[in-house]
């Protein structure tokens, strides 16, 4: 019997027929699962949030200073104060 890391429900696939690196979906929670290892079989939640991180380093890329450098927040607040 297979479970879902991620909610514990069962997940109907024969163990003998599973390869590694396959990817099975969970029938409750959706989650995309990978198998990454066979003999006894053990599953993986294919992490979801990989686009998250490119959201960041752009947010980081609008606070730069004329050299093009990022600043960091204590500069930041410095250079407001400065300007007023």
């Amino acid at each position: 019997m297979i479970r879902c890391p991620d909610c514990s429900a069962e997940i109907d696939v024969d163990e003998d027929e599973v390869e590694e690196g396959e990817i099975l979906s969970c029938p409750e929670c959706e989650s995309e699962l990978e198998v990454s290892q066979i003999h006894p079989v053990h599953l993986n939640v294919i992490s979801e949030d990989l686009d998250d991180d490119d959201d960041d380093d752009e947010e980081e890329g609008e606070a730069a200073a004329e050299n093009g450098d990022l600043l960091e927040d204590d500069e930041e607040e410095e250079e407001e104060e400065d300007e007023e």
